[in-house]
């Protein structure tokens, strides 16, 4: 007994370790959302009943080891056919009712997740790159429109709707704590939706391989009250804030003599590249290079200069930069919030 319980604990904790996605804190059995928790339920579902097959399989095998050893093979008259039958007939029909139970709870969570809300809800575009997000939330003024690159506001306790495709290859978009993977694929737009019950910060990956820095390529929900999203998004409607000291001045000249405004967008400027993410209010995103690294000025500063040796195979090319260069650019990044 001792040992059944030391293993069935050994069993688990493989388990809930391999359930981790990709390091982090996201973890697919702590749902914070009603899709995130139909996966959930299915999974525990499917883990018991695997548990007790297993445990049912191996009880039978130890006990026809024990009790069937040294045995003559019996005679194959028709009363021990008729005899050895019935358990196996059960064991079958056992078999087929956990089966069809089964697929009726894998079809109807498929089909809950697989549902869009009816309510007016939040749509949020989300396009794959080789390797980052570019969100944009829809809007039928286009001058409500906001676009956003590697992190996602959402207001908690509403649904939100995405609407998911891809700029190259495949990209699949997963947030482990709010709903299951949706494949993103190039041409073709997939729906899915999610929802935030409770205020929290939710780390989510691509969940299919796409290049070379696939494993770079992660994606922050935060989840605020609707106060909070409201205050955030009529800050993004706004356009960037002037420089506001000197050396920020000279920083946003060096950005439009760079070649910067050829990949990237600063709302309010002659900058209005679409190839990179947009800057407009890089100052205030919690990381770089789609969870990279942290968004320091340090970090921010190697990202610059040799963006390859952090991220080979990165779109973005060095720039050499003297230091004074490097010192006015970074304050003028800090200062875009």
């Amino acid at each position: 007994m001792m040992n059944a319980e030391r293993g069935f604990r050994i069993a688990t904790s493989i388990v809930a370790a391999s359930a981790v996605a990709c390091g982090g804190n996201e973890f697919v059995l702590d749902p914070a959302g009603p899709q995130a928790g139909r996966v959930t339920d299915l999974w525990w579902y499917m883990f018991a009943v695997a548990a007790i097959v297993w445990v049912l399989v191996v009880a039978a095998l130890l006990y026809a080891a024990r009790h069937g050893h040294g045995r003559d093979v019996p005679d194959q008259s028709d009363e021990t056919n008729d005899r050895l039958r019935r358990p196996v007939s059960i064991a079958a029909g056992i078999t087929v009712l956990v089966l069809v139970a089964t697929l009726i709870y894998d079809v109807t969570a498929g089909e809950a997740l697989a549902s869009l809300p009816r309510d007016k809800a939040l749509r949020i575009k989300i396009t794959g790159h080789q390797w980052w997000w570019e969100i944009q939330y829809m809007d039928p003024v286009s001058g409500n429109q906001v676009s956003t690159a590697n992190e996602i506001h959402i207001p908690t306790g509403e649904p939100v709707q995405i609407i998911g495709s891809s700029a190259d290859v495949i990209h699949s978009f997963w947030i482990p704590n709010l709903a299951g993977k949706k494949d993103l694929i190039p041409g073709h737009a997939t729906a899915m939706w999610l929802q935030a019950d409770k205020p929290g910060i939710y780390r989510g990956q691509c969940a299919e391989f796409c290049g070379h820095q696939h494993a770079k390529m992660a994606v922050l929900v935060m989840a605020e009250s609707r106060q909070q999203f409201n205050s955030w998004y009529n800050s993004q409607l706004q356009p960037a804030a002037p420089p506001p000291d000197s050396m920020s001045k000279t920083g946003e000249k060096i950005f439009m003599s760079k070649g910067c405004p050829l990949c990237h967008t600063v709302g309010g400027t002659m900058a209005q590249g679409h190839i990179g993410p947009p800057l407009t209010h890089i100052g205030s995103s919690y990381t770089l290079a789609a969870g990279t690294l942290k968004n320091t000025r340090g970090n921010l500063a190697g990202w610059i200069v040799d963006p390859q040796r952090i991220k080979p195979g990165v779109r973005m090319p060095p720039n050499d930069l003297a230091g004074p260069e490097l010192q006015a650019l970074l304050s003028y990044l800090e200062s875009l919030r």
